[in-house]
């Protein structure tokens, strides 16, 4: 006698759901389940929010943050200071120095960090653009807000380095984000005292 299981269309939007990150298989069909059978749950407009996010968002050309056809809101905004660029790992990697209230010049996103063990050299980073937009930027400050782990550390050092003939200083976030812990897990306050107690690389 063969068992019972779900229907294929089923157990394909679980396998769906899987594959998103911190979603393990009894997430996923619960998921699956609540998406099926509540009547709240407008599973037709949640797939619309996602197919129209997909293809109106994309990354914006000059600091990497998130756009759209009208433009990247950061870059857009003409009240930013422009004498001073942050430079994060990821786009995500703004969202908390914003919620903070503590930075209103520009960003930079560098698309990930340096990783040996992973292949990520500075070719498959967006350094070359920090450099160009620089250039730009005569006197500006750059500070540095990547991570406290060992591949931010890496990467923080490695900007510092090919930066220092340029003409502009570079600092670097201080206390506030602990060891080994990286910007999008650090709350307002974290990321603000961060921000205070910035330092120079020499």
């Amino acid at each position: 006698m063969a068992r019972a299981d779900y229907p294929e269309p089923v157990k394909g939007l679980i396998d769906e759901l899987k594959r998103m990150p911190g979603v393990g298989p009894r997430s996923a069909e619960r998921i699956a389940l609540w998406l099926l059978q509540n009547p709240k749950a407008q599973p037709g407009a949640l797939a619309g929010a996602i197919e129209q996010a997909a293809s109106a968002v994309t990354s914006c050309p000059i600091c990497g943050f998130f756009a759209t056809v009208e433009g990247c809101p950061v870059c857009s905004d003409h009240s930013r200071d422009p004498g001073i660029m942050c430079v994060v790992e990821e786009a995500t990697d703004v969202l908390p120095i914003e919620r903070s209230g503590a930075f209103k010049g520009l960003y930079h996103c560098l698309g990930g960090k340096l990783s040996p063990l992973d292949n990520v050299t500075p070719d498959d980073l967006r350094i070359g653009l920090l450099v160009k937009r620089l250039a730009e930027m005569p006197g500006a400050e750059v500070v540095l807000a990547v991570g406290a782990d060992v591949e931010g550390e890496a990467t923080a050092n490695y900007l510092a380095e090919i930066l220092q003939g340029s003409d502009c200083s570079v600092t670097r976030l201080a206390q506030g984000l602990p060891a080994g812990g990286d910007l999008e897990h650090a709350d307002a306050l974290t990321v603000s005292r961060a921000f205070e107690g910035r330092r120079g690389l020499s």
